[in-house]
């Protein structure tokens, strides 16, 4: 755990802001790799990339505002820290996907087709932004006496997010991490297997993140907010969860159209 990198002429380079840049560099990055191999227009891609970029951070840090609005409300002072903070990975996520299906159809992209080389990207950038979140102490978990606990000890993330010192947690952060890069391993494992059709891999990624998802809040132990039993990001992978079946299944009846690169490739036999 290290939230202050090094500092700056008394300016604090945060760990968790680089690690929250280098995760949506990475999954830019992959994702305009696969493009230029599907034979998409890579400059396209990354006008696309740096919009859900620009979604997905203002997306989280809005529902996490709604989440917390009465604290908020009730302690303007500390909206600043709202600015610091990287928000509720949901709220990105909900608001990114309007914003890129929007600028897909804009710039003429294959919806469902340039959805797929985004998804693995997604899987990637959040797995490296989780490890800023073990540097910054935040997303911590419940306490546990399991021999692989990580106990935190800087009173500056204490004071920063409320991390707890000096007790065992579960590592919720590593747990997440480690679920998306099996979710990576997957969606790309897949992508080869059975026939595939636009919109797989990304409806695929939406029920395997929104069933980790679920299941790793139960030991988060940072505060959050509930809606009845159930925490926000719970409620909305209830909700994402059966709306990715239901649209696998819908898109797996679609009549399927010559993949891009198989197209691409044809036009350079000619």
């Amino acid at each position: 755990m290290h939230p202050i990198l090094f500092e700056i002429r008394g300016f604090p380079l945060h760990s968790y802001g680089v690690l929250l840049a280098t995760a949506y560099l990475l999954g830019l990055a992959l994702a305009l790799r696969r493009a230029r191999r599907h034979g998409l227009d890579a400059a396209k891609v990354m006008d696309l990339g740096i919009a859900v970029i620009v979604a997905a951070l203002v997306g989280a840090k809005l529902l996490l505002l709604i989440v917390e609005f009465r604290h908020y409300a009730s302690n303007p002072g500390e909206l600043v820290t709202l600015l610091r903070s990287g928000g509720i990975f949901y709220g990105g996520l909900l608001l990114a996907v309007p914003v890129a299906f929007w600028y897909m159809r804009r710039l003429g992209l294959p919806v469902w087709t340039t959805a797929d080389l985004f998804a693995p990207g997604i899987a990637l950038g959040h797995a490296v932004g989780r490890l800023g979140c073990v540097m910054a102490g935040c997303c911590f978990g419940r306490p546990t006496n399991l021999p692989w606990a990580i106990t935190f000890t800087s009173v500056y993330a204490t004071e920063n997010v409320g991390t707890p010192l000096d007790v065992g947690l579960h590592p919720t952060q590593l747990y997440e991490t480690g679920a998306e890069l099996a979710i990576l391993a997957a969606l790309l494992a897949t992508e080869r297997k059975a026939r595939p059709f636009p919109g797989r891999t990304l409806w695929i990624y939406v029920l395997l993140y929104a069933v980790a998802r679920f299941v790793i809040e139960f030991f988060r132990g940072d505060p959050r907010g509930m809606i009845g039993p159930l925490s926000t990001s719970q409620f909305v992978s209830v909700v994402l969860a059966p709306l990715a079946v239901v649209m696998l299944i819908r898109l797996s009846g679609r009549p399927q159209a010559p993949a891009p690169k198989a197209a691409a490739r044809r036009g350079r036999r000619k």
